[in-house]
């Protein structure tokens, strides 16, 4: 289906303001069936302006945003004879384009919302679009400019053309996220003093202003004689930057709104930082910049030894998940959340090989196996030292194993959330408190909770230090030297002294209502922790149950069926049921559902069995009141089920296919088996009651 059709062109655009005007050309998207809840969809539109304004210079405006109404990639054009203002500095904006993206979109159409960035900057483009005289003649400028590419199998000649040239001078399609300037025309005209530039674009949606800030650094690098790559951080995706291109470019330019990735990869370079809409209307600017920076930095090599000694600051090739601007709640959950999204592999590795340790003592030692198998070790005496008396032919040996590694995994849980709390917050100096302070928190026995106390301190504290304005001969050390060992200082010795006892002692409350917990409690948290799992899909809502159940495995220790075991069990099915449920309806019931629909269902069978909820979104992004309620119902049903069972989980993932690590998990299929059920005929049920009701009203009309 194309970008945009003659129904979303209007040659005479006016509007009181540029709300007003949004809002006519959104009506068209309504019109067409693309946008699915008209004032979500302004409601977005309106977030991402007052977050910039979407006027450019040049008499361009391009409203724009994310939004869960919207169910393709879409553009509507509006021409403005008497021009809108935009707020754009240089006047009103004549030419708009609304351009409205899924929240989630991902399709091969996304590829074309950056060459329509790219051709805006084009003065060819803009004066064809404003001589227009229908809206076909529109859609054929547009699509003329704005395709989607061939597969890459069907350009081999382009494929040998690019492997033919220099690494500094490879390039990509238009849609890909790394661009050059460079060609074989640059070459000829490029001067001796022609230097080999990189740059980094990117905006909070990642829809334009990406693009079009790449496309005006492109241009100002070749009309100056130079050459450039660009990264753009986007919705084509991201390719990074080749670590070749990188060590030889002489400058850096970032044009961007939002935290570069893997910024220390850029570390030790002449860099210009500035906004992404600087990338945009002044290019010509920052690349003269860049060569006056250059120029600084061969006169005085001192200048490249103190960034060489600063990059040790900056992080490497970690990347955490917080945006910037972003209201303080939200910055917080971001910080614990990258925290635990770096703890996850940690407690996957450590639970499975726990679980598959009782499985072969359980085999080779009865039914005291798992009780057995936790005497042995690296440090014990006699026949339970493995790293003495390992005996390959002993599955006794193989359990001991398993359990040792995974009990090494699993002490790293609250040291590696803590540093990385620590490290969304302050970066890389962040990580020594963290991991420091997570570690005296496991050893005091303060657990998940201090952890996260930990984090916080430690990467608030080295903040603090990293602004300190100290003396131009200390700066030298202070990333690898003062502030590690004050923020450590700082964060443990607050820890021990004050937050850790009251902390602990709330941790051992947690852990006795836990081990407590029987009946009627037990399937009242399963309740709540399902229906937060079946709410928003993989969304804040879900994620704080999925952070509360993983961080409590730790907890559970080698008891095979503590409370902790059966919330992760709970968490998981409950998980599944959404995109299960889905898959099903679209099956037993198809002309329920649109063709895109039923073609998201069959791929939705294999996310529910993988525990991915993510599966459900097309369908709660089209039809959000039914979709989520009846996925809250199904998934709160089957929470409590897995709690009443008593069915446990040692692994934090898997979904189906870690079936063989769950206890009674004949009981943990029929709990997922009924939510699934569940909702899957409460969506049945409201979607032909509504058919029905149109049907009504179709014969009443008639």
């Amino acid at each position: 289906m194309s970008l945009i059709t003659a129904e979303q062109v209007v040659l005479d655009l006016t509007g009181a303001d540029r709300h007003a005007a949004t809002r006519t050309l959104a009506e068209r998207l309504v019109a067409t069936g693309r946008c699915t809840d008209l004032d979500t969809f302004l409601a977005d539109v309106r977030k991402r302006e007052e977050t910039m304004a979407t006027g450019l210079p040049g008499g361009i405006g391009i409203p724009h945003a994310r939004s869960a109404a919207i169910t393709e990639p879409s553009l509507v054009f509006g021409r403005a004879t008497d021009g809108i203002d935009w707020g754009a500095k240089d006047g009103p904006a004549t030419l708009v384009f609304l351009i409205a993206a899924p929240e989630h979109g991902g399709e091969a159409h996304m590829q074309m919302l950056p060459k329509l960035a790219r051709a805006l900057m084009k003065k060819d483009f803009k004066a064809a679009l404003a001589a227009a005289t229908s809206e076909e003649e529109v859609v054929r400028i547009v699509s003329d400019e704005v395709q989607l590419d061939a597969p890459p199998a069907t350009q081999p000649q382009a494929k040998e053309a690019y492997a033919a040239e220099p690494a500094e001078r490879h390039t990509a399609p238009s849609a890909a996220p790394v661009v050059s300037t460079a060609t074989a025309t640059d070459t000829a005209t490029a001067t001796r003093r022609g230097l080999r530039l990189i740059g980094v674009t990117s905006c909070p949606t990642g829809i334009a202003h990406t693009y079009m800030a790449a496309e005006g650094l492109e241009n100002a690098a070749k009309a100056a004689g130079h050459t450039i790559i660009v990264e753009t951080q986007g919705s084509a995706g991201s390719k990074p930057i080749p670590a070749a291109d990188i060590a030889a470019a002489d400058a850096v330019i970032f044009a961007h709104d939002l935290p570069v990735k893997d910024v220390g990869r850029f570390a030790g370079k002449p860099t210009v930082d500035v906004g992404v809409k600087k990338g945009i209307s002044d290019g010509p600017e920052l690349v003269a910049r860049a060569e006056q920076l250059v120029a600084e930095w061969e006169a005085d090599p001192s200048k490249a030894q103190a960034a060489a000694a600063a990059a040790a600051g900056p992080s490497g090739g970690h990347v955490s998940k917080v945006e910037e601007g972003a209201s303080t709640a939200t910055k917080v959950r971001q910080w614990l959340m990258t925290g635990v999204s770096y703890m996850i592999p940690f407690v996957a590795a450590g639970g499975i090989l726990i679980a598959l340790s009782f499985m072969l003592a359980q085999v080779a030692l009865g039914e005291q196996g798992a009780i057995e198998i936790v005497k042995y070790g690296l440090t014990a005496e006699g026949q339970y030292n493995i790293a003495q008396n390992f005996n390959p032919l002993s599955l006794t040996s193989w359990a001991a194993l398993l359990f040792v590694i995974g009990g090494a995994s699993f002490g790293f849980l609250v040291p590696i959330l803590s540093g990385f709390i620590a490290f969304a917050i302050a970066d890389r100096p962040g990580l020594v408190p963290g991991i420091v302070g997570g570690s005296v928190a496991a050893t005091m026995g303060a657990g998940f909770l201090g952890g996260l106390v930990t984090g916080l301190v430690g990467g608030l504290v080295a903040r603090w230090v990293s602004g300190w304005n100290v003396a131009k001969g200390v700066r030298g050390v202070m990333p690898v030297v003062v502030i590690p060992l004050v923020s450590a200082f700082i964060t443990v010795g607050l820890f021990i002294t004050v937050l850790g006892r009251p902390i602990k002692a709330l941790t051992d409350g947690l852990n006795s209502w836990l081990t407590g917990m029987s009946g009627a409690s037990a399937i009242i948290l399963g309740i709540i922790l399902g229906a937060m799992m079946g709410f928003d899909l993989g969304g804040p809502v879900n994620k704080v149950a999925y952070a509360f159940a993983t961080g409590g495995l730790a907890a559970a220790g080698t008891v095979t069926d503590a409370p902790q075991l059966k919330i992760m069990a709970a968490v998981m099915a409950a998980g599944m049921v959404a995109p299960l449920a889905m898959a099903l309806a679209t099956t037993v019931r198809p002309h329920l559902f649109s063709e895109p629909e039923r073609e998201n269902g069959k791929a939705a069978w294999l996310l529910g069995f993988s525990f991915i909820s993510e599966g459900a979104i097309p369908f709660a992004a089209a039809d959000p009141v039914r979709i989520i309620a009846s996925s809250v119902v199904g998934s709160a049903v089957t929470g409590a089920l897995v709690m009443a069972f008593g069915a446990t989980l040692r692994a934090p993932h898997g979904g189906i296919w870690v079936v063989p690590l769950i206890g009674n998990f004949l009981l943990f299929l029929v709990a997922l088996a009924v939510g699934v059920l569940v909702m899957t005929a409460i969506v049945v049920t409201l979607k032909s009651r509504d058919r029905n009701l149109e049907a009504v009203d179709a014969s009443a009309t008639v």
